[in-house]
């Protein structure tokens, strides 16, 4: 709305500035209802003195006097004898360089945003949570690494146990990488078949790779984060794992040595490994070792090249899978 307004009903007399007087601002040009402001007129900087009417139509923005708060001005008009300048904002923002007002959500926003020191203590919170709980999640992993471990092995022996039994031949599974006391956190494992169908010396005292005379029956397959490990002699406390039979070292996979007839497929050679013959019966290393009662893969978690668990006294996540020497049914006894 740009018109100049009736300087008659405008102007006050500068005799009378504390005259209060009833100012009508007629909207009618504009095509706006108009109403009336009673109040105590002022001084606007920008008339030099001048006491100038204020009103507002209806359809108008609130205008604010920059000496009050409270105090409604008329909005600017063409006129710069009469309160040039136009609408002001409120007192605190007209001092701070006629800043724009800040919105009132914006105002809310900040009230309710988090100071520095609430972060950091919300910070310093998950910080010691997560060490509280990351040991926790180390041992659940570890026991889930060493869980899809033993069933790994367990699907290999038997699957060559079954292999030998129905092709009347002899087999062998492999082992190779993280075994004993050379921890790398990584196990790889094979099954191999004898071509002509015997166990190719293997039974009896001697020295010879083996690799010729065998074809793969599978892939290799790599296990990470175990080790073929001792998992100690049972102390029968009752639990399943402390009450399986007790094995011989020389028929534990980790601690028989190797053997005599190693064999190497896809570019691993194997030195310790367990055969099964067409009848099913189970001899680990060969040589001069024959059948027992029971044969044994122990397998025990790792962190890189580090062991995750103890068998003196015996902690973590243990596995002792162990193979009938006759029968060779193979079971997972689990601490």
């Amino acid at each position: 709305m740009s018109q100049s307004w009736p300087r008659e009903k405008v102007r006050r007399d500068k005799q009378d500035p504390n005259l209060t007087a009833t100012t009508t601002l007629l909207c009618a040009k504009a095509g706006l209802p108009y109403r009336t402001l009673t109040r105590r007129p002022v001084v606007h900087p920008a008339t030099e003195g001048e006491h100038c009417a204020y009103a507002a139509c209806v359809k108008a923005g609130p205008c604010y006097n920059a000496r009050s708060s409270s105090i409604l001005m008329f909005p600017q008009h063409a006129t710069e004898r009469h309160c040039a300048g136009g609408c002001l904002p409120r007192r605190s923002e007209a001092t701070a360089g006629l800043s724009r007002r800040v919105p009132r959500s914006l105002q809310r926003e900040r009230a309710s945003a988090f100071t520095l020191l609430e972060l950091l203590i919300v910070v310093g919170i998950i910080a010691l949570l997560l060490v509280l709980i990351a040991p926790a999640f180390t041992t659940i992993k570890g026991g889930t690494d060493v869980t899809n471990a033993a069933y790994t092995i367990k699907s290999a022996l038997d699957t060559a146990r079954a292999y030998a039994k129905a092709n009347n031949t002899y087999t062998w599974v492999g082992f190779a990488g993280s075994i004993g006391a050379t921890i790398t956190g990584q196990v790889q494992v094979a099954i191999v078949a004898s071509k002509d169908g015997t166990d190719l010396g293997t039974s009896n005292p001697g020295t010879s790779d083996i690799t010729a005379n065998v074809t793969p029956v599978g892939k290799l397959v790599r296990i990470d984060n175990i080790d073929i490990g001792n998992t100690g002699a049972p102390t029968s406390d009752g639990t399943e794992f402390e009450s399986r039979p007790a094995v011989d070292d020389a028929y534990r996979v980790s601690s028989s040595g190797d053997t005599h007839y190693p064999f190497t497929t896809q570019q691993v050679t194997f030195n310790r490994w367990i055969r099964f013959s067409p009848r099913g019966e189970a001899v680990v290393k060969g040589g001069d070792t024959q059948i027992a009662h029971y044969a044994e893969v122990g397998v025990l978690p790792t962190h890189g090249t580090t062991l995750a668990a103890t068998t003196n006294p015996a902690s973590g996540n243990l596995v002792a899978i162990q193979i009938g020497g006759f029968g060779s049914n193979v079971r997972i006894y689990r601490r």
